[in-house]
């Protein structure tokens, strides 16, 4: 069942490149549309149909290389199910924005479905070595989406990007293979090492082994000081690019710690759990500082990211940190998973309004607008929204997850915790900061071509891919409680695998 939700996108690329070039763009897009509609509307069949249980579902394991202890397992819990439709949800989103895109249609629908299949394989895989391939084929297919419809420095972000992020992915399996290798017998089966922690009382091996997986997996959160790599990225890539790197790409690294290094790793992440604490504070507080002094709203956007990932490493080293309160360290394990949902599709619904801007502007200069309202009062509707629920405003996802991960982590990081709070502040300042800049005040708008009444309002297309990420973000923050149905029983588990 997971399978032909993972490859079915990749099938359908092939079948568009292997259509012949007079076939219309209009088939294109709609094949990628239809296509994601129906993904996420499995995805959210299985999500129904898997109840509120702890353990994983719709399991398939085959074996693939015995020899090398590899094999093709996938399946899903309450961690990884939300990613999953996450995933889904983004990509539809892409799909109805994308109708815009006049360049090379094809092979821009064809290059979005592969790169779906890639985030799904993640999310799915139970195999270290599948994780990884998946892992590694989402850089490269993200490589093609920069240079090929980015912007003006579009080749040089997308090599930065490439060759950070594949060095974190080098490092990434040079720790699977210290897990390999310390397991009796040797495997890269997830659940087997889950269960054998086989770095148990080795604490030089299993300290080197969390150096390697903690390195990898933070070049792709991205955490400070391993962030460099993002804000050219997501400046140069184009808005749909930029919603998958940020709502899903990211989602990949804080994933791994939650699914690899907490749970194979118990001791070393217990040990080591202050330095985690310490980078998502810098993260938390790096990013907002940063932010606060963008001038370019996809930089500012991007920046932003930092600070709200650092809440989830914040939470996830936090809750190795007080073996005696169970209460508060599923609060923040829960409260990570939920800030990775949350985030998702607030930034997903930022970048694609940031594209809806520049489309009208063209520019991503914040001082080049002023009283945007006036000409486009949906469009400015739409980023308020997306700005209060981003800096956590209740009644939206953003508040849920913040309030469950401060509350978890206050006790055992009293400090931390309260550091990471001026990263609310700092987030609300800068957000309504730049839209009181573009959105309110005289109108001022920058030079573009025609006339200079052409300023429309938020077209149907955007708005369909938009609104429904805002409208899901609203609903988490009202009626979380589906969510965590899902998310606490799979949170329990992990620490009971910390706990060890």
């Amino acid at each position: 069942m997971l399978t032909v939700l993972v490859f079915a996108p990749a099938a359908v690329a092939l079948v568009l490149l292997a259509l012949p070039r007079t076939v219309p763009d209009a088939v294109h897009r709609t094949a990628w549309t239809v296509t994601s509609a129906l993904l996420l509307a499995f995805t959210a069949a299985l999500w129904a149909a898997h109840g509120t249980g702890g353990g994983y579902a719709y399991e398939t394991r085959v074996r693939w290389m015995p020899s090398a202890g590899v094999g093709y397992h996938v399946g899903v819990d309450g961690l990884s199910l939300p990613l999953t439709v996450l995933t889904c949800v983004l990509f539809l989103a892409c799909a109805l924005y994308s109708w815009r895109e006049r360049r090379r249609v094809r092979a821009h629908a064809a290059l979005f479905l592969l790169l779906q299949t890639t985030c799904l394989g993640v999310f799915v895989s139970l195999d270290l070595i599948l994780f990884f391939v998946f892992f590694d084929l989402s850089i490269v297919a993200m490589y093609f989406v920069i240079a090929g419809w980015g912007r003006d420095q579009a080749a040089r972000a997308a090599l930065t990007f490439f060759l950070y992020t594949f060095l974190g992915s080098l490092a990434l399996l040079l720790g699977f293979i210290g897990l390999y290798l310390a397991a009796s017998p040797h495997t890269f089966d997830m659940t087997d090492l889950t269960r054998a922690d086989p770095l148990a009382g080795r604490p030089v091996a299993a300290g080197l082994v969390l150096l390697a997986l903690g390195t990898g997996l933070a070049v792709k959160t991205p955490t400070v000081p391993f962030h460099t790599w993002l804000p050219l990225a997501h400046t140069q890539a184009p808005a749909a690019g930029s919603a998958i790197l940020a709502g899903v790409l990211l989602k990949m690294g804080t994933y791994g710690f939650l699914r690899i290094a907490m749970p194979m790793l118990p001791e070393a992440w217990r040990r080591y759990a202050l330095v985690v604490v310490v980078l998502g504070v810098v993260s938390v507080l790096y990013g907002a500082l940063v932010a606060l002094a963008q001038t370019d709203l996809k930089r500012m956007i991007a920046y932003t990211s930092v600070t709200h990932m650092g809440y989830i490493v914040l939470a996830l080293g936090a809750a190795a940190t007080a073996p005696g309160d169970e209460d508060a360290r599923t609060l923040a394990v829960s409260g990570a998973v939920t800030q990775m949902v949350s985030h998702g599709l607030l930034t997903g619904a930022l970048f694609l309004l940031a594209g809806a801007l520049h489309e009208r502007g063209r520019t991503y200069d914040l001082a080049a607008y002023s009283g945007v309202a006036a000409r486009a009062p949906v469009l400015a509707a739409a980023t308020a929204v997306a700005f209060f629920a981003s800096l956590g405003l209740p009644g939206f996802s953003g508040f849920v997850a913040e309030f469950q991960i401060f509350t978890g982590s206050l006790g055992p990081r009293p400090v931390a915790t309260c550091l990471s709070v001026l990263g609310i502040l700092l987030t609300a300042a800068l957000l309504l900061r730049a839209y009181q800049q573009v959105f309110l005040g005289p109108l001022r708008l920058p030079p573009a071509p025609g006339s200079p009444r052409a300023f429309p309002d938020l077209r149907r297309r955007e708005a369909a891919a938009v609104l429904p990420l805002l409208a899901l973000a609203t609903l988490l923050g009202l009626a979380p409680r589906p969510l965590l149905d899902t998310v606490e029983p799979a949170s329990g588990l992990v620490l009971e695998w910390l706990a060890r």
